[in-house]
């Protein structure tokens, strides 16, 4: 990814009013978030994450909610539910290598989907974190990613 290029943020007001808030305080604020609306009475860990878009080879960056297994880190391409993957997720399928800032700590990484036998495994994490996401694959028919990230530097 290009150092020089400054990464668009999501068009949802709210998302890059999050990320802008996440960059600005290097993770002191942002990487516990408390909701939209701030109803969320405990916080859930968030990461920004970088990606190349596959058409217009910009950078494009989101703030996902994440946990981790070991040193990897794990995102879910939920979409809320939608029935097609979200933007960010199509761009790590054609280009994985990304960029993550977790906190102040900002490296590349590579990202993949989860196996099925890794999701297996994998979802109750991120369940545990984020109890919707059950209720997002019972929204859709496809099946909703879980996303390996692992550092490179």
């Amino acid at each position: 990814m290009s150092e020089s290029t400054t990464p668009t943020d999501s068009p949802n007001k709210w998302v890059a009013d999050h990320t802008r808030t996440y960059v600005e305080s290097g993770g002191e604020e942002g990487h516990l978030w408390y909701g939209p609306d701030g109803s969320l009475a405990e916080g859930v860990p968030t990461l920004l994450l970088t990606t190349i878009g596959r058409r217009s080879g910009q950078p494009r960056r989101t703030a996902l909610i994440y946990s981790q297994d070991g040193d990897d880190y794990l995102v879910v391409a939920s979409k809320g539910g939608a029935q097609a993957h979200p933007l960010w997720y199509r761009n790590l399928v054609d280009n994985p290598e990304v960029e993550l800032q977790v906190k102040a700590d900002a490296f590349k990484a590579t990202a993949r989907t989860a196996t099925p036998q890794e999701k297996a495994r994998l979802w109750p994490k991120m369940v545990e974190v984020w109890p919707p996401y059950t209720d997002y694959q019972k929204r859709t028919d496809r099946d909703i990613p879980v996303v390996v990230l692992t550092s490179v530097s």
